[in-house]
């Protein structure tokens, strides 16, 4: 592991352990949506996770947050709307323009998906000391904040901090 990962010469050491541990954490984090009692595949949770993070968003909109062409983000959205996940309702600007919400089952399934990661993350984290856990939150608050200056610039308070409970 890297011993000084502020070190500039270092930076390719720790990401690399950074990327080992993160396999460690999608194979946790992937678990609970491959799970037998969850009706659509990742890409399907993702356009999920899109439209829930949006409340109603349009098409348009959908396709380029997926980084898909708007045909196939239309076919997810068929999918999901016939598997009663979604809704698609007149927008409210424009008569033209179709929102696409979660529906109560979209929402159910997605605090269901929620609900059995964290149960699988509470697990190895009670694995942990308490002072490696703390160490852990401050290291992912600091990446995300980094993550999203990157990623979302002139932006400021995009990211969301993380914190133990009392």
């Amino acid at each position: 592991m890297v011993s000084d990962v502020g070190e500039s010469s270092r930076l390719p050491e720790c990401a690399a352990a950074i990327d080992i541990a993160a396999e460690a954490l999608v194979r946790i984090w992937t678990g609970p949506q491959s799970a037998p009692g969850v009706p659509v595949p990742a890409t399907q949770l993702r356009v999920l996770l899109v439209v829930e993070q949006n409340g109603a968003i349009n098409l348009s909109r959908l396709a380029n947050e997926l980084g898909a062409l708007l045909s196939s983000a239309s076919r997810l959205c068929d999918r999901l709307e016939a598997a009663g996940l979604i809704v698609r309702e007149s927008g409210q600007q424009s008569r033209r323009e179709i929102a696409i919400r979660l529906s109560p089952d979209g929402e159910a399934l997605l605090e269901r998906v929620r609900r059995e990661r964290q149960e699988q993350i509470t697990k190895v984290l009670a694995q942990m000391p308490p002072s490696a856990r703390q160490a852990l939150l401050t290291g992912l608050t600091e990446f995300q904040n980094a993550a999203d200056a990157r990623t979302r610039p002139g932006t400021p308070g995009s990211a969301q901090s993380f914190s133990l409970p009392a």
